[in-house]
């Protein structure tokens, strides 16, 4: 097979992408031509914080930062005339079923804009077929204790290659390495108003951003019947939906944050923790 012609790293601005990013900048490992970052417009703004420090370590290394993005998921999620990928928001049916919505956001606003980036950078945008033979190496950061994680690319051109296992890294050398580097306060990438965030994190939010903490309460309100879009149409979801598990309105929430061992972790383009790597290859799939 031919060599590839591009090296790229998937920055999520978490743990571990930061990590290689960092390697790379001080030629520990094979540079890359980009880090490509999907902005969803709706990260902490402690990640763009970190994100934009990132960019100066890897511009005096000479590497490329890129954010792409396929659009605002908070803005798109209460447009009505906006086609919506879906949230796994949790759901609370007309007979107290309890459930949750679908996942389809880390596909739509973060695997498929950086997948349109590493086509158009190897000269063949959607919808031109890439030829066999033509592919780009795509450096994503999981580490030995994600490894069940670790999958090929669905896609021909694209070789999904893991620095981290390759270094026999762990999370934990990974935050050792950052501390060491003065970034050891690097956050952990998600959305404001993701549902998986456990009360540690909305505990956290409300006492040290408040502006964030409203936006996601107001967001909560906002979609209590559904999208926007399924309501202009006359198809109003079954149900309501929450941000958080208990089902209930976030600012009524009785907040209860457990002690935790070690950090938590976020959500990158294709390591979501939250999924089982089964769930995540069928989520990603590309078509055609």
């Amino acid at each position: 097979m031919t060599a590839p012609t591009h090296r790229f790293l998937s920055l999520g601005a978490g743990v571990q992408s930061s990590t290689l990013l960092l390697l790379a900048a001080q030629d520990r490992i094979p540079s890359f031509d980009a880090a490509i970052f999907a902005d969803t417009s709706w990260e902490p703004a402690a990640v763009y914080r970190h994100l934009d420090r990132l960019t100066g370590i890897a511009e005096r290394a000479g590497i490329e930062v890129v954010r792409v993005s396929a659009g605002d998921i908070r803005a798109d999620a209460l447009d009505p005339a906006h086609r919506f990928a879906s949230m796994p928001l949790f759901t609370l049916g007309p007979n107290g079923e309890r459930g949750m919505a679908r996942r389809q956001c880390t596909s739509e606003y973060k695997i498929k804009p950086i997948k349109a980036e590493v086509r158009r950078r190897l000269g063949y945008p959607h919808p031109m077929r890439v030829p066999a033979g033509v592919r780009a190496d795509m450096a994503i950061g999981i580490s030995v204790d994600e490894i069940g994680r670790a999958r090929d690319s669905d896609v021909g051109y694209m070789r999904n290659v893991f620095p981290l296992l390759d270094l026999g890294w762990r999370r934990d050398d990974c935050l050792r390495y950052l501390s060491q580097q003065g970034l050891g306060d690097t956050p952990k990438s998600s959305c404001v108003g993701c549902p998986f965030h456990d009360d540690r994190f909305w505990a956290g939010l409300k006492a040290n951003s408040p502006a964030e903490w409203a936006d996601a309460v107001a967001f909560d309100h906002a979609i209590r019947d559904g999208s926007a879009r399924a309501n202009a149409e006359g198809h109003p979801l079954r149900g309501r939906f929450f941000l958080h598990r208990q089902r209930a309105p976030l600012d009524e929430v009785v907040l209860r944050p457990r002690p935790q061992a070690g950090d938590t972790l976020g959500c990158g383009p294709w390591t979501c923790p939250h999924e089982a790597p089964a769930a995540v290859d069928a989520a990603h799939k590309e078509v055609a």
